[in-house]
């Protein structure tokens, strides 16, 4: 019985960090694909800097939350158990 309570603890270690790894490459391949399309908005239309800007800024921000929700359910504060 010693055993599977130390399995099922390093189990809910290791799907603890898997989520916040997925969580933290969704966030970066989001915070990237904004940027990108940012700068290429800018390219074209060099005079819309400052409303690109701003979109772009609170994008990244959304992208963000999605990292700190990862971060939330790895430590366990979603769902009580």
């Amino acid at each position: 019985m010693d055993i599977f309570m130390t399995l099922m603890t390093l189990l809910a270690t290791q799907s603890g960090n898997f989520a916040l790894g997925m969580a933290g490459m969704g966030a970066g391949i989001g915070i990237g694909l904004t940027g990108f399309a940012a700068a290429q908005a800018v390219g074209r239309n060099p005079g819309a800097f400052g409303n690109i800007l701003t979109i772009a800024i609170i994008g990244m921000a959304l992208a963000e939350a999605v990292a700190i929700y990862g971060l939330l359910a790895a430590m366990g504060i979603f769902g009580g158990t």
